[in-house]
């Protein structure tokens, strides 16, 4: 037998990558654009915002020195590396920028990878001349030329406000770097389960552990004689959140971290090819467990079954919560000492706190505002789940039962609500417990810092609404669209207030009319009127779904 092969084609396990590339780029036409558009509005807001509270040498200067001696700066926001404007911002917003870099390309590779697997897209493609390892090459270039922009959108923004070039680049770089790291760890990901959601959540622990050993590492760092500089512990190293800090833009400009970044792409992308290569088309090399030989009473229900479905999800969020409400607890009496030094960082915490006088309260209305950004996204989350089954045409046969699509909806529904509520109170108890105990009054608390973490309960339940409207009225962009209209929420409700905006363009957000507990008081009214327009928006979702075709790609 002769094998015959082509000039076209000099490594069969490539080939097909181009064509794969102009597909990923056509389903991502509008999530990446969406991506590099949050990336340079939140960056550029915050170097102004910065430019602006601390428009002296003198300013930027004390809020270096303030920063570098508290853990709690340190591990929340990020190392401290000089006090040049350019310095500050670094620190304030890299962190910020690393993480979601890491998180927007770990979900691109897996959702071009294993996300096409899951739903047959992958058999259907590799019908043609498709090479084994060209869907994995394919995802990992459209994610290198996603970063590639990205570098030059956040180096073009800090040239623009006239900080340093070299630093400019730097941090640029820093940011597509520790993307492009947690590209190759989503590629590994993508290998090793059978699920895409499963390759997020490897993913997403991954960029979690790496917060969490930078932030030990950086709170545990030295400061140098300058006050203004500090030296990370090794965890800080381990990590490629630690590393692009490492790089330290505006101060030293370390380019030597970035062969770090390259050792360790080079080591993931292999691991991930070799992987790719000892294992079946759509199977993992780690294969689900198999379940018992009997059903749960429950599961035949239509809640059983949503419960069933969406219990992982809500697992993996409420440790999450659970760990960062521990950790703003913890920290809040420092963290009333720190603003009392702060200034305008102070001044800062106020307005977004509601205008309390007490710094305290300020800072736990801020907290509350953050955290329930992060229990709206669970929300979005488990919402689209119901499009995922739809659009993979796994509801199909569920409802060529007896279950109606009412009863089917209204049930995942029904968990999501639940587990709203839930994280709600495992963010207020946590929160108040760790903050008791770090005062000396264990249950004190308890009473004023429940209620305020409940009371953004209703906000997130019309961000939920919002997304099962999309569901059932847009099912073919019901992902984009839900998740767009929570970031530009989330983005009005977080900076908003540092910005002036018109009223009229705050009133846009649900989180804008929730009173700042404890900082202020309760006010009942907004609450029912957001409770009220998230039921009627549900209702419609629900009501559109049952007068449309099910959509399946």
């Amino acid at each position: 037998m002769t094998t015959v092969t082509t000039g076209r084609h000099p490594s069969p396990a490539y080939a097909g990558t181009g064509r794969l590339i102009r597909l990923a780029l056509r389903r991502d036409r509008v999530q990446v654009p969406v991506w590099l558009v949050a990336f340079a509005v939140v960056y550029a807001v915050s170097v102004w915002s910065l430019k602006d509270l601390y428009p002296t040498s003198n300013d930027l200067h004390l809020i270096a020195v303030s920063s570098a001696v508290s853990p709690v700066v340190l591990a929340t926001n990020g190392l401290v590396s000089g006090d040049s404007l350019g310095a500050v911002v670094a620190a304030q917003a890299l962190l910020f920028l690393a993480l979601a870099a890491g998180l927007m390309n770990s979900m691109m590779v897996v959702r071009h990878t294993r996300q096409n697997e899951e739903t047959g897209r992958a058999e259907l493609v590799g019908a043609a001349v498709v090479g084994r390892r060209a869907m994995l090459t394919a995802a990992l270039l459209v994610a290198l030329a996603t970063d590639v922009v990205l570098v030059v959108l956040i180096a073009a923004i800090s040239a623009a406000f006239g900080l340093p070039v070299g630093g400019s680049v730097a941090i640029g770089a820093a940011t597509g770097a520790a993307g492009l790291a947690f590209a190759g760890i989503g590629a590994v990901t993508a290998q090793v389960t059978q699920g895409s959601r499963a390759a997020n959540g490897l993913a997403g622990a991954a960029l979690g552990l790496s917060f969490l050993l930078r932030a030990v590492g950086d709170s545990t760092g030295s400061v140098d004689e300058s006050g203004v500089r500090v030296t990370s512990s090794w965890p800080s190293w381990l990590t490629p959140i630690g590393w692009a800090q490492q790089v330290r833009p505006f101060d030293t400009d370390s380019w030597w971290v970035f062969a770090i970044f390259a050792v360790f792409l080079v080591a993931t992308v292999w691991l991930a090819y070799a992987l790719t290569g000892r294992r079946d088309h759509g199977a993992g090399l780690v294969q689900p467990r198999p379940g018992p030989p009997r059903a749960a009473p429950r599961l035949p229900t239509a809640l059983g079954f949503a419960w069933r479905m969406q219990r992982t999800t809500l697992l993996w969020w409420a440790l999450g919560i659970a760990v960062l409400a521990a950790t703003y607890g913890s920290v809040a009496d420092e963290m009333d000492n720190f603003l009392d030094e702060g200034g305008a960082v102070a001044d800062m915490m106020t307005q977004l706190g509601g205008g309390a006088k007490a710094l305290t309260d300020a800072y736990f209305a801020v907290i509350f505002l953050m955290m329930s950004f992060f229990t709206a996204a669970y929300a979005v989350q488990s919402v689209l789940r119901m499009h995922g089954e739809e659009a993979s045409g796994r509801v199909e046969p569920l409802l060529s039962t007896a279950l109606s699509r009412t009863r089917w909806m209204l049930s995942h529904i029904a968990v999501v609500v639940g587990g709203i509520v839930v994280l709600h109170v495992i963010l207020g108890v946590v929160v108040a417990i760790t903050y008791g105990i770090a005062i000396g009054d264990l249950g004190g608390p308890l009473g004023s810092l429940l209620p305020a973490a409940l009371a953004f309960v209703p906000a997130v339940l019309l961000v939920a609404a919002t997304a099962i409207l999309c569901v059932g009225a847009l099912p073919h962009r019901a992902g984009s669209v839900a998740w767009g209209l929570f970031a530009v929420w989330m983005l009005i409700g977080q900076i908003g207030p540092l910005l002036n905006l018109p009223q009229w363009v705050m009133d846009l957000s649900p989180f804008v009319h929730v009173p700042a507990l404890p900082a202020a008081d309760l006010r009942a009214l907004p609450l029912i009127v957001l409770t009220v327009v998230a039921v009627l928006l549900a209702a419609a979702g629900v009501a559109a779904l049952r007068r449309r075709d099910i959509a399946v790609q």
